[in-house]
């Protein structure tokens, strides 16, 4: 499990690259589930190898757990599960990375 960094006041992006797992598959629909209603999972969105959400909220200090599953159109099911931190570092932008975010 991979933690990131986020700053409570911040909206920012986060994605998960799927590309080696789909090898020429491609992914039909993308949902975000996070594990506490104070982080928000908002807006996702999906290219045919990367998904997208854009996580606002959270409490400075708390982790939190979200999750990204995806439906191929080949009709597999994939998840991805992963930590993003509320701590008050700053608005900086995401990482450009396998996983969007800032990697602890």
């Amino acid at each position: 499990m991979t933690t990131f960094i986020k700053d409570p006041d911040a909206v920012l992006d986060y994605s998960v690259d799927w590309s080696k797992w789909l090898a020429g598959d491609q992914i039909a629909t993308s949902d975000w589930f996070v594990s506490d209603p104070a982080l928000v999972a908002a807006g996702g969105s999906n290219t045919p190898t990367r998904a997208t959400a854009w996580l606002s909220g959270g409490t400075a200090g708390q982790s939190y757990t979200v999750t990204n599953q995806i439906t191929t159109s080949g009709s597999y099911r994939r998840t991805l599960i992963y930590n993003p931190s509320a701590r008050a570092i700053g608005n900086e932008r995401p990482s450009d990375g396998h996983l969007g975010g800032h990697p602890q």
